[in-house]
């Protein structure tokens, strides 16, 4: 039950958390190896904050997950673990994280902690707003400050702070886009319980909205890099992704969760074709 409440099985969650991690540590790696250490750390970290924050959600959701189909059997819900359990399972999760983070600079570790916050609240935030993909946008994005500054051992300064901010807000706007899809599974069980989502808040517009979302994407993200980096291979590896973007949008049906679930799985791949970009353009400027 543990594996469950963690979602270990499904590992999509870590990787949609890491991947706005691994885009900026290439372009703010002194070396190689200080670059290739720190993305490791930021996997062990992604794996381990995604099931902690499993495990709040869960805390937070389990009268309103017996409620719905797709969420029934999961631990809490179930009555397979109990709540002190799963607050025993949470604080061993959070002392893994804790340690993965105090490898970092001081200045890392503190913007670490500056996301609790957006943990515990991401779960509320369906309670009281249409909106609460964009809650997670700010939570599940908030690996591109820290991995800025884990790398660079400082907050960004200058004009770093407009160049991060963009691919913050892009990163932003690509959860916003793809939770969306994935809150299509839910839509008839969240009109029946009350939960709140932007598929529902969408509605007919579904998939303008997720359009627009990916526009605003592509287009701040893509910015950020280009002040930052200019032109170079980066560009392909964003190319592709952005054409990605586009044929989830065109393939997108309210009237079908499985494909919403097929879809959303997939911006692992999109975000994995920006990352190769970003490595292999930095490899190559290294390299001249």
């Amino acid at each position: 039950p543990y594996l469950l409440i963690a979602r270990f099985a499904r590992p999509i969650g870590w990787w949609l958390l890491l991947l706005p991690g691994w885009w900026v540590i290439p372009l703010a790696a002194a070396d190689p190896a200080a670059m290739v250490r720190l993305m490791a750390l930021f996997l062990i970290g992604a794996v381990t904050m995604r099931a902690a924050g499993c495990v709040v959600n869960d805390l937070w959701d389990r009268r309103l997950d017996r409620q719905v189909e797709r969420t029934a059997a999961r631990p809490l819900a179930a009555g397979t673990v109990s709540m002190m359990q799963a607050l025993v399972f949470l604080a061993l999760l959070c002392l893994v994280g804790l340690a993965v983070l105090l490898q970092l600079p001081v200045m890392a570790v503190i913007a670490g902690i500056a996301a609790l916050p957006l943990v515990v609240l991401y779960p509320l935030a369906k309670r009281v707003t249409w909106w609460p993909q964009a809650v997670l946008g700010l939570t599940f994005s908030w690996g591109v400050p820290l991995g800025w500054t884990a790398m660079r051992g400082t907050l960004p300064a200058g004009d770093e702070w407009l160049t991060v901010g963009l691919i913050y807000a892009g990163s932003v706007a690509w959860v916003f886009g793809y939770d969306t899809i994935y809150a299509v599974q839910d839509m008839a069980d969240d009109r029946t319980v009350g939960v709140r989502s932007s598929a529902l808040g969408l509605g007919q517009h579904l998939r303008r909205g997720v359009a627009v979302a990916y526009l605003l994407a592509v287009s701040l993200a893509g910015a950020g890099f280009w002040l930052l980096l200019g032109g170079g291979i980066w560009i392909a590896g964003g190319a592709l992704a952005a054409l990605h973007l586009g044929w989830q949008v065109m393939r997108l049906d309210g009237d079908d969760p499985a494909g919403a679930l097929r879809l959303f799985k997939s911006n692992r791949d999109a975000g994995l074709l920006l990352t190769a970009g970003l490595l292999v353009s930095q490899m190559a400027s290294a390299a001249s």
